[in-house]
């Protein structure tokens, strides 16, 4: 053989085995197997697992996963997880169908260190409707009050028959299963309402509740909900408000965060001013919303009168929304420069009264005491 044709033959060999290996790298991969919803009777909180793809052993260095998409039926967005596990537990709205889909994805040298996705796979879930809708409870609303206590209340539906009672369940992350409430709140008779406390293990995840209603002879449509406590937070009034004015007339306020379990890093306060409140219901001027718990307010009028009132709410590091507190208010009163005039003449015009009336009298006493005693003469008979 020509020594010219050894060169050539190493790179035909060598172009032999790249196509060889390029053609035993997978370009596709199969989806996952028998995806399936089921419920473990938690509230919204459902159980999805499948089977890994068929051959899946056979993917020798590389690393097989998952990319699971989920919501309930109505939601925009889906929410997105990616594992490597068969199974996961997930948060949905019972009230609506659960959607899920699932693909593989597959990486590693066996695919060149390209990511490889298969095709979507889909499930969905519902639970059987149980009554009708209009006899679902109305107004449900929660709010966690000072990050200590969860209160919930609702009306009764519209179809709701006499003798109804209501029962209000939740479940969260560590409980074994769901838990009735043990603090109603009643009005003549009903139950319109719940109390849970002790929930800090469920701040910052879901919080499932279920409340229903059973009827002699008639089924009522329960009502699901799942909650997220510091977005419900409602903290108290700010404290200690106090105001004064600095030598350059400018109003200062300061406050201190309200007490119990609220953390002081998780609040923002908005200030508001008012000048003469007392003459103007509408006198209220924004002046911040803040982290701070002083601030310093410019008095341009120089009025008589300056109120300022303060209310508190957890801020975007700690929540994505939350309800304002209740006002607490104070006002400082600033003497006019009038007012200030006529505190200087008021002691100088008594002053000077008082003097004239001390004259006056001395003047009297003098006119009324003789000189000298009149000489009494003795007549005889």
């Amino acid at each position: 053989m020509a020594p010219w044709r050894l060169p050539l033959l190493a790179v035909a060999l060598l172009w032999g085995w790249l196509l060889a290996s390029s053609s035993s790298s997978p370009s596709t991969v199969a989806p996952p197997r028998d995806l399936r919803i089921t419920d473990p009777g938690l509230l919204g909180s459902l159980d999805v697992e499948w089977k890994p793809p068929p051959h899946s052993q056979t993917f020798q260095e590389c690393t097989v996963k998952y990319k699971l998409e989920y919501h309930s039926t109505g939601d925009r967005d889906w929410k997105v997880i990616f594992t490597r596990k068969l199974k996961l537990r997930v948060g949905f709205d019972l009230s609506r169908t659960a959607e899920v889909r699932l693909q593989t994805l597959l990486r590693g040298r066996c695919t060149g260190d390209v990511e490889v996705q298969s095709d979507w796979i889909y499930a969905t879930f519902q639970i059987s409707p149980q009554g009708k809708l209009e006899s679902e409870v109305q107004n449900f609303n929660c709010i966690y009050h000072d990050w200590e206590y969860l209160k919930c209340t609702w009306q009764p539906g519209l179809l709701t028959p006499p003798g109804v009672h209501y029962g209000l369940y939740y479940w969260y992350e560590g409980l074994e299963q769901a838990v009735q409430c043990a603090h109603y709140i009643q009005e003549q008779g009903l139950n319109l309402g719940c109390v849970l406390h002790n929930l800090s293990q469920a701040e910052y995840q879901d919080l499932h509740i279920c409340v229903n209603g059973s009827a002699a002879a008639t089924l009522l449509r329960p009502l699901y909900s799942t909650l997220r406590l510091h977005n419900l937070a409602q903290p108290s009034a700010p404290e200690q408000l106090e105001l004064s004015v600095s030598g350059a007339q400018e109003l200062r306020a300061a406050w201190s965060p309200p007490g119990g379990r609220v953390p002081p890093h998780c609040l923002e306060y908005e200030v508001q001013v008012a000048e003469d409140a007392g003459q103007a219901a509408a006198a209220w001027a924004f002046v911040s919303t803040q982290m701070e718990t002083d601030v310093t307010i410019s008095r341009a009028n120089q009025s008589h009168v300056s109120c300022v009132r303060v209310r508190g709410r957890t801020n975007i590091f700690c929540a994505d929304q939350g309800f304002w507190s209740e006002w607490t208010q104070d006002c400082f009163s600033v003497p006019r420069k009038e007012d200030k005039q006529l505190f200087i003449l008021i002691p100088v015009i008594l002053s000077l009264s008082i003097s004239l009336i001390i004259f006056m009298l001395i003047g009297q006493c003098k006119k009324r005491s003789p000189a000298g005693k009149p000489l009494h003469t003795s007549v005889g008979f």
